[in-house]
């Protein structure tokens, strides 16, 4: 019995997910799949990630121009948005594209007016941004997704007021609670050592979070 001739539209659709797909997930093995976005978003996330501690420490408030790099689908995103204000703003960075697309679509159907994405490089999370324009950075989970992170924080550092602080967030070592495994965790002391190398000084460490670290920096 012969085979069945596909419909040609069928086949066409085939072909150009197969030439497209892979080229928006080209990408270092350590990037995060935007194809995994639910897992960062866990129904109990609000009570273990306390934002508003958190954005409490970065001295976040109205008016304040922060970002959130690495965003990946933007929960910080939106909640930094929410806490600067429509007089303030927020740069949400990533350098995944589809990340950036998932970023936009939250963002419009949260209403939020005051969010500018960016889709930054391995060595300049912000191109463009003026110096001295940020009053925070956050960098949450994505340390380790950095291919070149003296010359990126470098860079940061440019993008800070002169009283701007830099908060890294990452898990623990060891197996303990939500976050990736154990190989891909990043000691605060290496995340401190390349800190140092980028200019910036260690301003405190935060404790009360129950799964990670929280480093404050300073220029």
């Amino acid at each position: 019995m012969m085979a069945r001739r596909p419909n040609t539209l069928v086949l066409l659709a085939m072909l150009a997910a197969t030439a497209i797909v892979p080229a928006q997930q080209r990408r270092s093995p350590g990037l995060f799949s935007p194809l995994d976005l639910g897992l960062l978003e866990p129904p109990d996330r609000e009570a273990w990630q306390k934002p508003e501690q958190v954005m409490d420490a970065l001295y976040i408030g109205e008016g304040s121009v922060a970002a959130d790099l690495g965003a990946g689908g933007g929960w910080f995103t939106i909640r930094l948005a929410r806490r600067v204000g429509l007089n303030g703003t927020v740069y949400a960075e990533d350098i995944q594209r589809l990340m950036i697309e998932a970023i936009e679509r939250r963002v419009q159907r949260e209403g939020l007016a005051n969010v500018k994405t960016v889709l930054g490089t391995g060595a300049d999370p912000f191109p463009g941004l003026p110096p001295a324009t940020l009053d925070a950075v956050l960098i949450v989970d994505a340390f380790h997704e950095m291919a070149q992170p003296v010359v990126l924080l470098r860079n940061v550092a440019r993008a800070l007021k002169p009283r701007g602080r830099i908060g890294i967030i990452d898990y623990r070592e060891g197996e303990g609670g939500p976050g990736p495994g154990p190989e891909e965790r990043v000691p605060p002391s290496v995340i401190a050592a390349r800190a140092k190398e980028a200019g910036l000084t260690l301003d405190r460490e935060e404790t009360f979070l129950t799964y990670q670290y929280f480093l404050v920096f300073r220029k």
